[in-house]
Parts: C-alpha cells; sequence; structure tokens
C-alpha cells in the first residue's frame, strides 16, 4: 500500500430531493474522488447515484457499482461485503480518494456501515469518514408538518418487520413510532392501527423527495395496495400514559441560573 493511502467518505444524499443535500456532501462529489455507489444486482440502477444525478452532478470517468444484494443470508452477505471492501481499498490503496454514495443518512440502516466496517477489518490504518444526510423520516415528518417529537416526547425508529407485537408494544411505550419498509405488513398494522384507534394519527410515505413521491394522510385507503419498498409510517399516540419524569437537570440549570 502507498505511504500515503486514500480516504474513503460515506457520503449522505438525504432520501431523493437534490436540495437537500448538504454542503459538505456537494463539495465532495464535485471533487476528484472516485464515486462507488450500492447496487442490488449486477445491471441494476442505484438509487443512490440518481439523486446526485438529478442534482445535476457528474458521473467522473473513474467509478466502481458495488454489490449489496438484498438477502438475508449471512454467507451470501458476507462474501459480497469483502468484495466492496477489497474493491474500495485497491482504488485508496493507488492513493485516490473514494466517495461511497448512500441515500437518507450513511449512520441509519445504510449499507454503508457494512462497507466501512470490512474495510476497517482489512486495513485498519485507513483512514473513514462518514457524512451526516436527512434521513427519509427527518424528510417525511417535514413534508406533513409533523413533529417527531414535542417536548418530552419519545420516540422510536424501528423496520416494520419487528412484526406487530413488537409494533404494538412499542406504541404504549413511545409518543412516535416510525416504522421503517412497511410494505410486507401494511395491511396488518392497519388492522392493529384500527383496533388501537390511531389510524387518524397515522402517515404514509413513499420515496420521499424523489420525483415519484406519494404521501398519504387517510391511511386507511392503502388496504389492499401495492406500496413501494420504499415507504415508511409515522403514528403518534396522543393516547400514551406516561410515568413520571425525572427532571433533576432541569432542576440544576434553574439553580445555577440563580445562583448566577
Amino acid at each position: 500500500m502507498n505511504e500515503r493511502p486514500g480516504k474513503l467518505f460515506g457520503v449522505s444524499l438525504g432520501p431523493g430531493d437534490p436540495g437537500l443535500i448538504t454542503r459538505r456532501a456537494w463539495e465532495l462529489l464535485g471533487s476528484e474522488a472516485i464515486w462507488t455507489y450500492p447496487i442490488r444486482k449486477k445491471g441494476d440502477d442505484s438509487y443512490a447515484l440518481a439523486i446526485a444525478q438529478r442534482a445535476g452532478l457528474t458521473l467522473p470517468a473513474v467509478h466502481a457499482p458495488l454489490i449489496f444484494p438484498m438477502t438475508s443470508d449471512s454467507v451470501i452477505l458476507s462474501r459480497y461485503w469483502l468484495q466492496a471492501a477489497q474493491t474500495v481499498l485497491e482504488l485508496l490503496s493507488a492513493g485516490r480518494d473514494v466517495c461511497f454514495l448512500v441515500e437518507g443518512d450513511a449512520s441509519t440502516y445504510s449499507t454503508f456501515g457494512y462497507l466501512a466496517r470490512t474495510l476497517h477489518a482489512l486495513a485498519p490504518q485507513v483512514e473513514i469518514e462518514t457524512v451526516p444526510g436527512v434521513s427519509s423520516y427527518h424528510a417525511a415528518a417535514a413534508r406533513f408538518q409533523l413533529p417527531l417529537a414535542d417536548s418530552d416526547d419519545a420516540v422510536a425508529i424501528i423496520p416494520a418487520a419487528y412484526g406487530l407485537e413488537i409494533i404494538e408494544r412499542l406504541l404504549d411505550e413511545f409518543d412516535t413510532l416510525v416504522l421503517l419498509k412497511v410494505k410486507p405488513l401494511l395491511d396488518d398494522i392497519l388492522d392493529l392501527l384500527a383496533r388501537r384507534g390511531l389510524l387518524p394519527h397515522a402517515r404514509f410515505v413513499e420515496k420521499v423527495g424523489t420525483p415519484e413521491e406519494r404521501l398519504v394522510e387517510n391511511v386507511e385507503t392503502l388496504r389492499n395496495s401495492k406500496v413501494n419498498y420504499l415507504s415508511l409510517m409515522l403514528v403518534r399516540n396522543p393516547q400514551r400514559q406516561r410515568g413520571e419524569l425525572v427532571r433533576g437537570c432541569r432542576k440544576k440549570s434553574v439553580a445555577l441560573a440563580a445562583e448566577n
């Protein structure tokens, strides 16, 4: 390896609206860094790359799609993570910086985490930087003008695949529940929300920020319909029973203010 290898950047691009790309991400994508981006299988389009291209950014002459298959088979996944990390390491070893394009935020349910961990195991000396971005659920809440949390509210963010039992339990423990990738359980979730009287407090969005964005306030209308894989639901529970809150930090702040 060269004495000064390149640096890997996990570049968050937001959920789809090019206007949500941060200045830091824009700066890196306009640099001499090589672009890499995730695809599900050979020949597939890249959702993350499409966001950058809609922003008017030009794909560099040197770029590399990296395959991250949609499977739960750990053996298959590990093999592809290793291949992706080896590809990136080869580029870095030539002294080139590498940007890995990520839709949403690179720290939240992102393929970048697998790439970064595998690369670090192969070459611990390589520098890695995560560039934060706007998550899909933050963008969704903004589109609906729906606060995720007010005052002392609690928020939980989970993939819907955790199942109805977990979802129902969390409805009692959190004021806002963000359910990601609701497609497989959508009708079952609607049944649960109807039974709990929470349908009026739920909102649905798919492909937020893209030209194909769909916002649904009356989620009951989604029954027996097809939705995109990139979909989520925001559920507020105004009926949640709360225990007593510990406000020691606030008391301390008041005491300090009085002393000053």
